[in-house]
């Protein structure tokens, strides 16, 4: 889990980001597309076009630090991608909370649409 500190504005890249992107190139999308500066201390999340993967960008105060997160099955609940960006503030007790609530939809196997996912013969 990432240490976020209480007070720290969340900002949520809507639609999707191609994952193939690095640390770098999603710096210079929070500052071209949202208008932000990426060392300022809030995060930016970025979600892929399956929906299964995101990444976090994140300036600690020493560095830029990028996280990674990909879903077994299910998919990350995402807001719709005509703002091009949304951000909320969240305290620690949120964070924890939102951790919790995707992983146990995760680990169910529900879809972004709340469904649970179909399974797929192996």
């Amino acid at each position: 889990m990432i240490p976020i500190p209480s007070g720290v504005r969340v900002w949520i890249a809507t639609g999707h980001t191609d994952m193939r992107r690095g640390m770098r190139s999603l710096a210079l999308t929070v500052q071209e597309s949202l208008k932000r500066d990426p060392h300022a201390g809030d995060l930016y999340i970025f979600r892929g076009r399956r929906g299964d993967l995101v990444k976090i960008l994140w300036h600690d105060g020493l560095g830029l630090s990028l996280y990674a997160k990909r879903l077994d099955r299910g998919k990350f609940i995402w807001p719709s991608a005509s703002a091009g960006g949304c951000a909320i503030t969240l305290d620690g007790e949120d964070v924890a909370i939102l951790s919790a609530i995707w992983l146990r939809r995760a680990k169910a196997g529900f879809s972004s649409r709340g469904h649970p996912a179909s399974k797929t013969s192996s």
